[in-house]
């Protein structure tokens, strides 16, 4: 009960916050050739290994994007939602992300990134305790404008930002436990 819970405030949430210059949020395909859909994340891209983030891979987006944003959580951790990447004004003629982006606060292609709740730039992986399997939610928004945020904003000021102004989403969920 409590996971269809969540599944629809993520799904009205995405509908707030996605109300574009049309009114409509399109969706978008993303993936990663490291891991499918519901499936473990590879070591190497949580606390037990190097920690790198994955690569991650997207389709054209709709015309109008100016700029893509991403925030990867996990919803079930033990004192609620723990904010793991936020990483926004990926160009618009990006179509994914590498494989260990390097933790700045500015990439080189003019995309920033926020503080996760690690208190660090950057990504931080899968870190759960030990117990059963906890589920990350790479979530990808295209924007009809680039953010007017500094370097260093936190998921909170991410969604604030970008309210009103997603035209498409798309997500990618992998588990990893402990």
């Amino acid at each position: 009960m409590i996971y269809k819970v969540f599944i629809l405030g993520a799904f009205f949430l995405a509908l707030t916050i996605g109300r574009g210059a049309g009114g409509n949020v399109m969706a978008l395909e993303l993936k990663s050739p490291v891991f499918e859909a519901q499936a473990t994340v590879p070591v190497k891209y949580t606390c037990d290994g190097p920690d790198v983030s994955p690569p991650l891979e997207w389709g054209d987006p709709p015309e109008g994007t100016k700029g893509f944003c991403l925030i990867c959580d996990d919803p079930d951790a033990p004192g609620g939602t723990w904010v793991h990447w936020v990483i926004y004004d990926v160009p618009a003629d990006a179509r994914g992300l590498p494989e260990d982006v390097s933790k700045e606060e500015t990439l080189d292609n003019g995309a920033k990134q926020g503080t996760n709740d690690f208190g660090r730039i950057g990504y931080g992986g899968p870190c759960p305790p030990r117990g059963g399997p906890h589920r990350y939610f790479f979530k990808l928004y295209a924007l009809d404008t680039v953010l007017d945020l500094e370097p260093g904003a936190t998921k909170f000021n991410l969604e604030e930002a970008m309210e009103g102004h997603t035209i498409a989403f798309a997500k990618l969920v992998g588990t990893y436990g402990r």
